[in-house]
């Protein structure tokens, strides 16, 4: 059977909706205290997620829903970087990779296999 993994969820500080963690924008506050957008969502730190369309961006700033979970005010420059991430495609994700099990070689033998039947 299968085995069948589960997909991190994040909700967005906009509209609260749960979507993937890889549909969401992530906005980062470092621990030096630098507000930046996380593309590979790997930096460490206090985050947060906002959908990638136009209305949940701009209500995540106007309305500072952003500010208020970062605890932090959040720089014109990663708002910009913010409207340019919505257009922005998604990175390709990495191939999938399947461990194949190889029947193993019978030992060389003059003698036949124990087990197996002979031949009719």
């Amino acid at each position: 059977m299968p085995k069948v993994r589960r997909l991190p969820q994040r909700q967005c500080v906009a509209c609260g909706q749960m979507r993937v963690k890889r549909e969401l924008i992530r906005i980062v506050r470092t621990p030096d205290g630098e507000v930046r957008v996380d593309p590979t969502g790997k930096l460490s730190g206090r985050g947060a997620y906002v959908c990638p369309q136009a209305p949940c961006i701009d209500r995540a700033l106007h309305e500072e829903r952003l500010a208020r979970t970062l605890e932090r005010s959040i720089p014109e420059d990663v708002a910009e970087g913010l409207r340019g991430a919505q257009v922005r495609p998604a990175p390709p994700r990495a191939p999938v990779v399947r461990r194949i099990l190889l029947p193993r070689p019978e030992p060389p033998s003059g003698k036949p296999h124990p087990r197996r039947r002979p031949a009719l």
